[in-house]
């Protein structure tokens, strides 16, 4: 019995070497690997701008309002199959529908998962390592051909060489756990911040996603208006036409001012066309947005009026966008980040505490097997890795200078955003006013010429331009609430949380 067992013990070693804790398992925990700057991972954007219209102009427009979103945010999921759609929408649906399924949100929300997931990854070196295994092993060994030889002391008793066929079971429970590791620590407070600076820009995006949707439903109202009123133009140049091809039936005009007036209203005819073939674009724009088919084949249920925008100070505001705007929150959380990740460079110089232990039965079968267990400490003292620690250190340090930077940067141009929205909301409510009362004077023009052409005073020629002064005028208006409204929908932009506080800069029913 003693030498059957001597012989499986001597066989078995080297199979008994599997259960030995992995050699540099308690390592000490490595710094996380982060970019060094924190903004590469954010793509697409969506800026809103109202650049002034270079050289001189008929029109009393200065201002040209522009929205462009670019990347992700000029996409969507479906969103017709888990949402139904009605027909007709309004800018509160827009924008409830952009926020669930732009691929802007979409995919910042999954990376703020992916971070997530990752910090659960890195907890894991904190938290115990529970593992177990069934082995059942059949061996035959041959003693010599592993170098072993061993003569018997007892004469006429030899050792054979051949080992086997023997056969045992290991079932085992394994532990490993993480007693003191400041470096595994600093890393799982880095994910953190990442996490937390994710969340942030997720909030972001929701502002960038009302930014990009609201604007190209006010694009298509304003598209809408203009269409009504080229057909409003239309209208007038076609009975203007009729008038004068009667009057020339009597004898009261020359058939050149019949010519004129059908040339008028065949260029209005097909400004009508244009004006309807942008609006038909501006529609399947603001659906590939809101994740609607993309069609044209939806009404607008808003018409977005002129109203006054809230009254705060420039100031306030600015200060107000500083401490609110989840991007600025989000850089400060990539700052804490980035420390945590120095720190955590800095730790590998420290000792590290681990302990690592296993219990299980062996044996040749469950009935003729016994319990074993073993339990290990391990205190790791780093004393010089070929300057890994060091380069490490360098890197993160170099990472946190880059958050900061980029910190101040995003500062300044959260201010230059709030005080240009403030510029452009000021130059549009000076442009709707000049627009209105431009509007009214032709309007009253254009009585007068009409007037003046029935009494026989003037031609057709004096009516045609005044109707042409009034298309223009009722197009300057449109536009100049359409830039006020970019302009508000800007500052509520520029002084963040927009998808919570557009209710005060533009009205939803």
């Amino acid at each position: 019995m003693t030498r059957s067992f001597l012989l499986v013990l001597i066989a078995t070693l080297p199979a008994l070497a599997q259960f030995a804790p992995p050699a540099g398992q308690n390592q000490g925990a490595q710094a996380n690997q982060i970019p060094l700057s924190g903004r590469a991972a954010q793509t697409g954007s969506v800026t809103a701008s109202e650049a002034p219209i270079a050289g001189t102009t008929t029109s009393v427009n200065t201002i040209n309002p522009t929205i462009q979103a670019q990347g992700p945010y000029a996409g969507s999921a479906s969103s017709t199959r888990g949402k139904p759609f009605s027909g007709k929408l309004s800018l509160k649906e827009a924008i409830d529908r952009a926020l669930e399924f732009n691929l802007g949100a979409i995919g910042l929300s999954q990376a703020l998962a992916q971070a997530h997931g990752q910090a659960i990854s890195v907890r894991s070196a904190l938290l115990p390592n529970i593992s177990s295994s069934l082995a059942e092993t059949v061996q035959q060994t041959n003693l010599r051909a592993s170098g072993l030889r061993i003569s018997s002391p007892i004469p006429g008793f030899g050792i054979p060489s051949i080992v086997g066929p023997f056969n045992y079971f290991d079932l085992r429970a394994r532990l490993t756990q993480s007693i003191a590791d400041l470096g595994a620590l600093d890393n799982y407070r880095s994910a953190r911040e990442t996490v937390q600076a994710n969340q942030f820009y997720a909030k972001d995006a929701r502002d960038l996603v009302v930014l990009a949707a609201g604007g190209a439903y006010l694009q298509a109202v304003a598209a809408r208006a203009r269409v009504t009123s080229g057909r409003a133009q239309l209208e007038a140049a076609n009975a203007l036409y009729k008038q004068t091809t009667d009057q020339k039936s009597a004898g009261i005009v020359t058939q050149i001012d019949v010519n004129k007036n059908r040339l008028q209203m065949l260029t209005q005819q097909q400004r009508v066309v244009s004006l309807e073939n942008d609006f038909a674009k501006q529609k399947i724009n603001l659906a590939r947005l809101t994740g609607l088919p993309p069609n044209d084949r939806f009404d607008l249920s808003d018409d977005v009026p002129y109203a006054d925008a809230p009254v705060s100070s420039e100031d306030e505001a600015v200060t107000l966008a500083l401490s609110q705007r989840p991007d600025i929150q989000g850089a400060q959380a990539q700052i804490r980040a980035a420390e945590r990740t120095r720190d955590a460079a800095r730790a590998e110089r420290v000792p590290s505490l681990a302990v690592s232990a296993d219990y299980g039965v062996i044996g040749t079968n469950p009935a003729q097997s016994h319990g074993t267990f073993s339990v290990t400490g391990s205190l790791r003292i780093p004393i010089w890795q070929g300057g890994k620690t060091e380069g490490d250190i360098e890197q993160a340090s170099a990472a946190v200078a880059e958050r900061r930077a980029e910190l101040d940067d995003l500062r300044g141009r959260i201010e230059g955003d709030v005080r240009n929205a403030y510029l452009d909301l000021k130059a549009a409510s000076s442009q709707v006013e000049v627009a209105r009362e431009n509007l009214t004077v032709t309007r009253q023009t254009l009585d007068l010429t009409k007037q003046r052409f029935d009494a026989g005073v003037t031609d057709t020629v004096d009516v045609a331009q005044q109707q042409a002064s009034v298309a223009q005028a009722e197009l300057d208006y449109i536009n100049a609430v359409f830039a006020h409204n970019v302009a508000k929908l800007s500052l509520a932009r520029a002084a963040g949380s927009a998808a919570e506080n557009l209710g005060r800069y533009l009205p939803l029913p």
